[in-house]
């Protein structure tokens, strides 16, 4: 099957977004793994005074867990899909938090320009079409030394784990999917976008690649282990930027 790209995905999920929360809600360790991810930003002080960037924050799990990790920070939650953002904003938020409906790419045009002190992606980079172009321009979205944590389906490599992935895939998640408003489309994406997406390893080095340094990839327990990875970075804090010269 073609992977869903741009606003076919965002239609996707629109029409998904009703439904979203509670087949989320049925993976163990979904959001027990988004504040495990959001805690190691590692944000001082509760987040006070920093500037934070939830991009790709869906229905706000991710914002949630961000909140929980540092309250005090001011996020700013961006969406490609209306109809996820539509959930995200019917829950009750501090005011400290905004949604702006915008995909990664275009993030300037709906006026998010930071600086940030982090941002955070769960999910997001292997759904764009170009991951070196998004991770280029969260790059610049950061302040020197800023730090990013991308939370994604990265499988190992391994045999073993690309089964565990296709088990779940194909005896729940699609079933599950299948009931809800958008029926199954959206999760066959998602099957067949972490089967062709970079590995653990690859995406490491991709990050490394746009310009990040003292990148790290933090493994999650559960089924998910070997599935899904933390990968922690910063923006270099003071001298040329290593991805300036990069052809």
């Amino acid at each position: 099957m073609s992977l869903l790209r741009s606003r076919e995905l965002s239609d996707a999920f629109d029409r998904a977004a009703p439904a979203y929360d509670r087949l989320v809600g049925a993976n163990p360790g979904y959001h027990r793994h988004l504040r495990l991810a959001a805690r190691r930003l590692g944000l001082p002080d509760g987040g006070r005074g920093l500037e934070v960037l939830d991009l790709g924050c869906g229905t706000g799990a991710s914002t949630a867990a961000l909140l929980r990790a540092a309250p005090h920070a001011r996020i700013t939650a961006a969406d490609a899909s209306e109809g996820m953002l539509r959930q995200a904003r019917a829950k009750r938020w501090p005011g400290q938090v905004r949604f702006v409906h915008s995909p990664a790419e275009r993030l300037a045009e709906a006026g998010v320009t930071g600086p940030f002190d982090a941002v955070f992606a769960a999910y997001l980079v292997r759904n764009t079409a170009d991951p070196d172009a998004v991770l280029g321009s969260v790059r610049g979205l950061l302040r020197p030394g800023g730090r990013l944590v991308v939370h994604e389906y990265t499988l190992t490599g391994s045999p073993l784990h690309r089964a565990v992935w296709h088990g779940v895939c194909w005896s729940v998640v699609m079933p599950l999917g299948a009931l809800g408003p958008g029926g199954a489309g959206l999760y066959r994406h998602l099957w067949r976008s972490v089967l062709d997406f970079d590995t653990a390893a690859d995406f490491h080095a991709r990050v490394g690649r746009a310009g990040f340094t003292g990148v790290r990839a933090l493994p999650v327990g559960g089924w998910q282990q070997g599935i899904v990875h933390t990968f922690t970075a910063r923006r270099p804090a003071e001298g040329p930027d290593p991805a300036e010269g990069a052809s």
